[in-house]
């Protein structure tokens, strides 16, 4: 079933109404008609079950036929703090994957080697619905602005759990080990081109991330963060 994304706000009772790009998307593209029947998505977790109603100029209404709540989510939710890459086609990868695997946040940040000084968040933004709704999910993963690494760690408090990617240390675990006991948010840092510098690792630390590694291999930053966001996945899907 073909998906598409409504906004809470646009969803009343029993009724959907469904314009500006995903209404393109509906009648141009996919060629949809009155009576059809489609999957919407609300970006927040739920899922319905449509049936197109009558069909204007610049909007379409539909009926709800049967909902579904946390619909293809993850019990755990992730937040992947990820270095913004020099190559930006590398990073609309990453947002893209990290989509399909149930990552539930994704803030870029401006670190030491970080050499970008501005960050695509209304494009990462679009592929990041466009890759929801490919992949059958309900909820719309937010990417923020562009932030610190001292900004970050300022506000990572509010995580159950909190880890930062580091292979050049004797004292990192597996990611597997520090996911023993189950939590419900969790906020993994990834380092950018050359990773976090010493003095970053030291901060995280200070703040109450664990390191941990990814193996013995040194993996790019999009790699990295796809790893840990199927990893993660594969541990806590319902």
């Amino acid at each position: 079933m073909d998906y598409f994304y409504c906004p809470p706000e646009k969803i009343t009772g029993d009724s959907v109404l469904i314009d500006g790009d995903e209404f393109s998307h509906l009648v141009r593209v996919m060629r949809k008609k009155e009576g059809d029947a489609i999957r919407v998505v609300d970006g927040e977790g739920c899922a319905y079950e449509v049936t197109l109603g009558e069909m204007k100029k610049k909007q379409a209404t539909g009926t709800i036929t049967a909902a579904y709540r946390n619909h293809r989510e993850p019990a755990l939710r992730l937040t992947l703090a990820v270095g913004v890459l020099k190559n930006p086609s590398r990073f609309d990868f990453l947002v893209e994957k990290v989509t399909e695997l149930g990552v539930h946040e994704i803030i870029p940040i401006k670190t030491e080697r970080t050499i970008p000084s501005h960050a695509k968040t209304e494009r990462w933004q679009k592929l990041a619905l466009a890759a929801m709704k490919q992949c059958g999910r309900a909820y719309l993963p937010r990417v923020r602005e562009l932030t610190s690494l001292d900004d970050l760690l300022e506000n990572c408090s509010k995580y159950d759990l909190r880890l930062v990617a580091h292979e050049q240390t004797e004292s990192a675990t597996s990611l597997q080990s520090h996911l023993a006991i189950l939590h419900k948010t969790v906020l993994v840092l990834v380092g950018p081109e050359g990773g976090f510098s010493e003095h970053e690792i030291e901060m995280c630390l200070a703040k109450g991330c664990a390191a941990f590694s990814l193996g013995e291999r040194r993996l790019r930053t999009e790699t990295a963060a796809i790893a840990v966001a199927a990893q993660i996945g594969s541990i806590v899907l319902k």
